[in-house]
């Protein structure tokens, strides 16, 4: 089992790149299926949906436009309080966005940001996100229509997440195990 070391964390193997991308390619087909003559707004939450969103990119061949937004929490609170959605600097009126996501977990800056999207009144709003975690939703989303895995309360890194800024540029996931 492949297994690595990030500031005195250990990791071993989750999911390997080869897995990642044959999911991507069925959700990149599901896309370009559903949205054939739509022309979507696919909105990347950055920092950790860089890889995934040029990977699931890469398999959309509908037109479509891209933006990213990062949140900003309030400083000194918990991260349940988002202060702010920078740099949505597109016009959602009246178009079906496909929001992009590494990871759900709480769900506390998914809620945020579709609430922001919907703000600007689009047709349509769905959420594709690469891992989900269930037994931690803090709120029912019915708008969550692409899921690449579905992981159990596991502390992950690789494939655009990190620990302390590092291991985002790891092709697979791997999960914290305790030595």
């Amino acid at each position: 089992m492949k297994q690595l070391e990030i500031d005195n964390l250990h990791f071993e193997l989750m999911i390997d790149e080869n897995q990642i991308q044959k999911r991507i390619r069925l959700i990149g087909t599901d896309i370009n299926h559903r949205y054939e003559q739509k022309n979507p707004v696919f909105i990347g939450v950055l920092n950790g949906c860089f890889m995934f969103m040029t990977d699931l990119l890469k398999q959309v061949v509908i037109p479509c436009e891209i933006s990213f937004v990062k949140l900003a929490s309030y400083e000194g609170t918990d991260q349940g309080k988002m202060s702010e959605l920078i740099g949505l600097g597109i016009d959602l009126q009246g178009r079906d966005v496909i929001i992009v996501e590494d990871i759900v977990d709480s769900g506390n800056s998914l809620k945020y940001t579709i609430e922001a999207i919907e703000r600007q009144l689009p047709a349509s709003v769905v959420v594709c996100t690469l891992l989900l975690k269930p037994e931690c939703l803090q709120y029912d989303f019915e708008n969550i229509q692409y899921v690449g895995f579905e992981i159990e309360k596991e502390f992950v890194v690789g494939y655009g997440m990190d620990y302390n800024g590092l291991g985002r540029n790891i092709p697979d996931i791997y999960k914290n195990i305790i030595v």
